[in-house]
């Protein structure tokens, strides 16, 4: 077996720091050391994707940005609405991994009501295919539009104050919606605060894309 599987990740939010451009992919390195990761972002999305309108421009630059991988045992597109991923599932012969699916996955073995946390009015698709009507979504933190709102006292506050409303309306765990949820490392506060299992979305994606390498190993 291979010391270190390689995994291409793609990131919907441009960023010109490379160390927030790595940051998602170092998480995952760090807590599953057989993975390498290599980051790439998406271009001209300085604010991700937190509407369908923005979710349908980044599709394309996603599929692009997918063919510049050469050489991967996976691929991880590291956004909790899983854009681009049915399409390079179809296209590519590697596993593909979405946030999302990921994050709906481990939720959903804490129970059927999970609450979800993100920076949208609506869910994301791959957790209301999860949850159906188990879905507990109370809308965003109140003032947070997007992925750069998290990253103020006041984006914090907010979320700490839905999760614990989620947990007030019968939430058995909390899915991260947002993968800058995993930017801020909110999950370990909240799990603190509410008492609840939270389901980080970059460790859940990591957590999956070596399972798929792993079951690709054995299957050989």
């Amino acid at each position: 077996m291979k010391g270190k599987w390689h995994i291409g990740l793609i990131r919907v939010v441009t960023q010109e720091d490379p160390a927030l451009r790595e940051l998602h992919g170092n998480r995952i390195m760090e807590y599953f050391p057989e993975l390498e990761v290599e980051s790439r972002c998406i271009p001209d999305q300085p604010e991700g994707i937190h509407s369908d309108e923005l979710k349908d421009l980044a599709v394309p630059k996603i599929l692009r940005l997918a063919e510049s991988f050469h050489g991967k045992d996976a691929l991880i597109v590291s956004c909790a609405d899983d854009p681009g991923v049915p399409e390079l599932q179809k296209l590519l012969s590697i596993p593909v991994v979405g946030a999302g699916s990921s994050t709906a996955l481990l939720a959903r073995r804490y129970g059927p009501r999970a609450g979800i946390l993100g920076i949208t009015d609506y869910a994301p698709s791959p957790y209301g295919s999860m949850f159906g009507e188990g879905l507990i979504n109370l809308g965003r933190p109140q003032g947070v539009n997007s992925t750069l709102d998290l990253m103020t006292p006041e984006g914090r506050a907010a979320v700490e104050n839905l999760a614990l409303r989620l947990k007030d309306a019968g939430a058995q765990s909390i899915a991260l919606a947002c993968t800058g949820m995993s930017t801020i490392g909110v999950a370990g506060p909240l799990r603190r605060l509410t008492g609840l299992p939270v389901v980080d979305p970059v460790l859940a994606e990591g957590l999956c894309a070596l399972y798929e390498c792993l079951n690709t190993a054995y299957g050989k």
